[in-house]
């Protein structure tokens, strides 16, 4: 510092190592500034080359539902909110729009791409029913498309049969309405959409039941979003417990497979009891062997559906 002690007259002289420090952290500050602000270009000239691979410009001309930023589903893609995950991938419970939903994050690799999968979302949005979960958008700025759907808060029917987990109770009037209700919501996908929809997986884990325990189907999307080279892999999501014998030895899904799968859920609904009792033995083959005893349907019930029937306290 320099002066002659008068206020005003001294001034700053910087030494020949203060002025290289000071421009050494400068240099390093706009180094850092200029690696953030490139891997920012990098991340979303990425987004938008996913956006462009996953059929973004066709969901955006179809103008049917809604497109999210990566950026938005972000907060909610965290361990705290994970409440599923299996072969297809990972569910994450969060809000949306004042909203609750449900985000499904799939395998890398494990769904359809460009034009066959936007053409599988367009038709799935058009798939508008009481019993069926809703589609409300999805992500395509990822390499695998994240689908987001409604949430639905009561869990699934396997979970308030088998678990107390909701503890729900379910007395024969409800478990005749979820049979009936989640019969037209089937029966709906599969002659009265506007393309035949099969589901390929109908088990009660794929039926959630609302605060009303109105039954939803979900998850019919999996067998038509998976990538068809995967079809006959470990990344199909299907439950052999469920499976109509038929596809199992030819692997042809029909319409009838839904239905035979849909019956199975029809015997736990009624017994309570799960698909598979033991390792030799199932819930079908029990039940058919009851029948060929000529033992009582009746017989096949939950103790709570009988009491309650005939009146029993």
């Amino acid at each position: 510092m320099k002066g002659d002690g008068k206020a005003g007259t001294c001034t700053h002289v910087f030494t020949p190592a203060a002025k290289a420090t000071v421009g050494a952290i400068g240099g390093i500050l706009l180094m850092v500034i200029l690696s953030f602000l490139l891997i920012l270009h990098k991340e979303k000239k990425k987004g938008q080359e996913f956006f462009k691979k996953n059929g973004g410009p066709t969901l955006e001309k179809a103008n049917v539902i809604k497109l999210f930023k990566k950026e938005e589903l972000k907060p909610i893609l965290k361990s705290s909110n994970l409440i599923g995950k299996g072969g297809f991938g990972e569910v994450y419970k969060g809000h949306l729009d004042n909203k609750e939903v449900a985000i499904k994050k799939p395998i890398s690799g494990s769904v359809l791409e460009n034009e066959q999968f936007a053409n599988e979302v367009i038709i799935q949005s058009q798939v508008i029913h009481k019993n069926i979960v809703r589609l409300i958008g999805c992500c395509l700025e990822v390499d695998a498309p994240m689908l987001v759907y409604e949430f639905i808060t009561q869990g699934s029917l396997h979970d308030n049969l088998h678990s107390n987990k909701n503890n729900v109770a379910l007395n024969l009037d409800a478990r005749l309405s979820i049979a009936a209700q989640s019969a037209d919501g089937l029966a709906y996908m599969h002659s009265k959409a506007n393309i035949r929809i099969l589901h390929g997986d109908v088990k009660p884990a794929n039926i959630l039941l609302d605060d009303n325990l109105v039954p939803k189907i979900s998850d019919f999307d999996i067998s038509r979003l998976i990538a068809r080279d995967k079809q006959h892999t470990g990344s199909v999501i299907g439950d052999m417990n469920y499976m109509d014998p038929v596809y199992i030895q030819e692997g042809l899904l029909t319409e009838r497979s839904d239905v035979y799968s849909f019956g199975v859920v029809i015997l736990e609904l009624i017994s309570s009891r799960m698909a598979i009792l033991s390792e030799n033995n199932s819930l079908v083959k029990s039940f058919l062997e009851a029948h060929k005893k000529k033992k009582k349907a009746t017989e096949f019930f939950d103790k709570e559906i009988n009491s309650r029937r005939f009146g029993a306290s």
